[in-house]
């Protein structure tokens, strides 16, 4: 039998990882019929969980996609009962995916069927994963032979395209991935040859320099939003001589935003200190006459918070509790009545409530 267009499914694990798998094996048991080994691998709940790819037309899950997710649990869980052979070309892979269990043969060849039928109506799956992503979008590029044998299935995929043979072979390598290790695999996220994370991504703070780096994710899910407004409650405390930590954080919040996405987002930012925090916003003559330190350590990184748009509140009744008066507060820091009415009127405005306690 032969196919035009790249049939993912037809090797045994193909399209297993059309799921981020949500939960280990032993959810949901459905066992074979007439057989004399019970074998578990239904989907037990909440185990799509993030997991079915947006399809090439944009589709969600359909209406097969949990019987197919069952057959690739039951696939996954008893993957030791199976064996595979790759064999690399030049021009792509020639595999053997085979079991002694008749049953489990019968759902490797169900499963091909359906995996042929979606790739057939243009309904992938494992979108997510950058691997399957790229095999999918050079399907008219791939031949495939394939054959059911006695105990499973044989294929052959081809390209003409030195690149996608690339895809081709580590496609089969991830696949007897899924044979030797099950869900510990399938679980993975597999790059596309050539573009493997290095390890080495450049740290950055361009809003706050020397403070709160960060390092860009441009691919990733959640991108920062522009017109984002966020308030950050501190009540942190820390040693007198010591930076609070909670204003590294705040600091990072703006490099976030800055230079962690695939593009800089506008935020609106505003920090209201109290509890343990309070006395961090002394001006250096007032702290040394609380602590007896000549400086502030927390004022360098404050004054970089206000000149970078950072509204920065102290509470008046935390102020007051602690024996100062307002003239004792840097001038980048305003005066609130209270904690309370600051975060009340800030999140009615729209600001998203970012607590940084003990």
């Amino acid at each position: 039998m032969k196919a035009s267009r790249l049939l993912l499914g037809l090797t045994l694990f193909a399209s297993l990882t059309a799921i981020v798998i949500a939960q280990g094996p032993g959810h949901g048991q459905r066992g074979f019929r007439g057989g004399r080994e019970s074998l578990g691998g239904g989907a037990g709940p909440g185990a799509h969980s993030g997991g079915h790819g947006r399809g090439m037309q944009g589709r969600g899950p359909d209406a097969q996609f949990a019987e197919d997710r069952e057959v690739f649990h039951l696939l996954l869980e008893h993957h030791e009962q199976i064996r595979r052979k790759v064999t690399n070309r030049a021009d792509g892979v020639e595999t053997l995916t085979e079991s002694d269990n008749p049953e489990i043969v019968t759902r490797i060849q169900e499963h091909v069927g359906r995996m042929a039928k979606r790739v057939h109506e243009g309904n992938p799956i494992r979108m997510r994963d950058p691997l399957f992503a790229e095999l999918f979008r050079h399907a008219d590029q791939i031949k495939i032979d394939y054959e059911k044998t006695p105990k499973g299935v044989k294929v052959t995929e081809t390209s003409d395209n030195p690149d996608v043979v690339r895809l081709i072979q580590a496609h089969a390598e991830v696949v007897s991935g899924f044979v030797k290790r099950g869900f510990e695999e399938a679980s993975r996220r597999h790059e596309v040859p050539g573009t493997e994370p290095t390890g080495d991504k450049k740290e950055v703070s361009p809003v706050i320099p020397g403070h709160g780096a960060v390092i860009r994710l441009p691919d990733a899910a959640h991108q920062p939003r522009a017109g984002t407004k966020i308030v950050v409650d501190i009540t942190r405390g820390s040693e007198p001589d010591e930076l609070n930590s909670a204003f590294e954080k705040v600091a990072k919040y703006l490099n976030i935003f800055a230079a962690a996405g695939n593009e800089p987002a506008e935020v609106k930012l505003a920090v209201v200190l109290h509890g343990g925090a309070t006395l961090a916003a002394l001006h250096d003559e007032a702290y040394e006459a609380e602590f007896g330190l000549a400086k502030n350590p927390n004022l360098p990184l404050l004054r970089q918070l206000h000149l970078a748009g950072a509204e920065l509140y102290v509470c008046g009744q935390s102020l007051h509790s602690e024996g100062k008066a307002e003239g004792d507060v840097a001038i980048c820091t305003q005066i609130a009545v209270s904690a309370l009415t600051a975060n009340v009127n800030l999140q009615n405005e729209g600001y998203a409530y970012i607590p940084l306690g003990k």
